[in-house]
């Protein structure tokens, strides 16, 4: 009997492994001179952050009509010396629109050392008189600079309201004016004597008192004209124009120098007082429209 034996041959499927070649670890000339270029351009950048060539010596203010220097300096912020090359602008800005006269800003650098700020002012219509002191008021009834004398050509000839309310002592600049103050004022004080009253008064002048509301006077004639107390719902501003056309009319009709006063009840009621007698009263209606 034989004996069988079986050999199995294992077969070694396995290659011999691939050399890889890397690329030396070494500089490359580009890596290099990208190297070298960011050195540079960091050494330009700390000499001109740390020059004082760039130092902040000098300001330059335009449109600065109404804005005090001392107010100004005060919220600009910036010590002399500070470089400007890394000055942040926007901070400035922010800084100097809180004054009440300014309503807009520019800030810009202009190297080596010299800071520029462009006011964009507010623009006056009114001048608000509380006592002696003279405020100019811009169109959403804040009271944001001083009125000059003489004025600044910016806001010569500008109506001129004397407020003697007793509420009105504390009022200031930086302050508004109530909403139905500012309506009342500009209506009355955008009135032409020759145009809208027919009269032959060479100005107007304005108050507003406790006693009587909104007044009108002809200026140097005399006549007074009573426009009375104005309230956002029960007496509105809307009455100031039938008022205008009635005044006109009952000037027309007395002769403004026989006026004394006028007290315009409403647009369609109106009592006039003549000089010759304090006492003697007559009432009219404005003339019927063509």
């Amino acid at each position: 009997m034989k004996n069988r034996v079986t050999v199995r041959r294992s077969v070694d499927h396995s290659r011999a492994p691939r050399t890889i070649r890397r690329r030396s670890a070494g500089l490359s000339r580009a890596r290099a001179g990208a190297a070298l270029v960011m050195v540079v351009v960091g050494m330009a950048i700390y000499g001109l952050t740390a020059s004082p060539v760039f130092a902040y010596r000098h300001l330059v203010v335009q449109n600065a009509t109404f804005t005090e220097g001392a107010d100004l300096a005060s919220r600009l912020g910036v010590g002399e010396g500070v470089n400007l090359f890394q000055l942040a602008t926007g901070p400035i800005g922010q800084r100097l629109v809180q004054l009440p006269s300014v309503a807009g800003v520019d800030v810009s650098v202009r190297l080596p050392d010299t800071l520029e700020v462009r006011l964009h002012e507010r623009v006056p219509i009114l001048v608000w008189a509380v006592g002696t002191s003279r405020y100019l008021v811009d169109r959403e009834g804040m009271l944001f600079a001083e009125a000059t004398d003489p004025p600044a050509e910016e806001s010569a000839g500008l109506p001129v309201v004397d407020d003697q309310r007793a509420q009105s002592i504390g009022l200031g600049i930086g302050q508004h004016l109530a909403t139905i103050d500012l309506d009342a004022a500009t209506r009355l004080g955008a009135l032409q004597p020759a145009r809208d009253l027919g009269s032959r008064a060479t100005g107007l002048a304005f108050a507003v008192d406790d006693t009587n509301g909104y007044v009108v006077s002809g200026k140097p004639i005399g006549w007074q004209a009573i426009f009375g107390f104005y309230t956002p719902t029960l007496r509105r501003t809307d009455l100031i124009a039938g008022q205008v056309r009635l005044l006109a009319s009952l000037l027309a009709k007395a002769g403004e120098t026989t006026v004394s006063s006028v007290l315009l009840a409403t647009d369609l009621d109106g009592t006039y007082v003549p000089r010759a007698s304090a006492r003697t009263t007559s009432r009219g209606s404005p003339s019927p429209g063509p």
